[in-house]
């Protein structure tokens, strides 16, 4: 679960935000929407621990991840949070299912390479696993991304428009992905977006 309280942020000599506070229990969807300029991509940064906030809670399974070293935060990181990128980053000198086993290896999690095969084969790339990511669709990259936020069975998705760029055919079958890779472990599920055609999928929604 996450839980965000008087959160807070300021960039230096730019622009600061103040978030609306929510909470997303295990299990749940939460769709974030704003217009370009509202901060959404910086929540998001900040709900991953990507960066710090100015002030403000936000609690993962019951930590505060802001009070974690940086060190601590990044394994912190790799053991409970999964993140989808709005573009798919890889590492393109080593395959898909390397890629996989990259973060849990950082973060000093155990995971197999059986796990991660059996996340690609949910989401029908796991014929791809052993090529390099530039050989793939976008489509493809991004199946392969959402295969590598969820094998480890995080706590928390995290997912940065992940509709923006597609038509409404490929926005749907991405969503339905990602509501069922996050039900099949029981993560919370946070999608932050402009897309205003997925206000009518998600019941519970805050607009920055």
């Amino acid at each position: 679960m996450i839980s965000v309280q008087g959160l807070t942020f300021q960039f230096p000599a730019g622009p600061s935000f103040a978030f609306p506070d929510f909470h997303c229990a295990s299990g749940e969807h939460l769709l974030v929407l704003g217009q370009s300029g509202k901060g959404k991509t910086t929540l998001l940064h900040l709900l991953a621990g990507m960066i710090r906030p100015g002030g403000g809670t936000i609690r993962i399974n019951n930590t505060n991840i802001a009070d974690l070293s940086n060190r601590a935060l990044d394994t912190f990181r790799g053991q409970h949070i999964g993140i989808i990128f709005q573009t798919a980053h890889f590492v393109e000198s080593i395959s898909v299912i390397d890629n996989l086993m990259l973060s849990p290896f950082l973060s000093g999690k155990t995971a197999s390479k059986k796990e991660a095969l059996s996340a690609l084969e949910r989401l029908s790339v796991a014929q791809k696993s052993e090529q390099k990511p530039g050989s793939l669709s976008v489509g493809e990259q991004q199946r392969c991304s959402i295969a590598r936020a969820v094998f480890h069975k995080p706590s928390v998705i995290l997912a940065d428009e992940p509709t923006s760029a597609l038509d409404d055919q490929n926005a749907e079958q991405v969503i339905a992905l990602l509501e069922e890779q996050a039900s099949l472990t029981g993560a919370a599920l946070i999608i932050v977006t402009h897309d205003k055609r997925l206000k009518d999928r998600f019941q519970k929604q805050i607009t920055l």
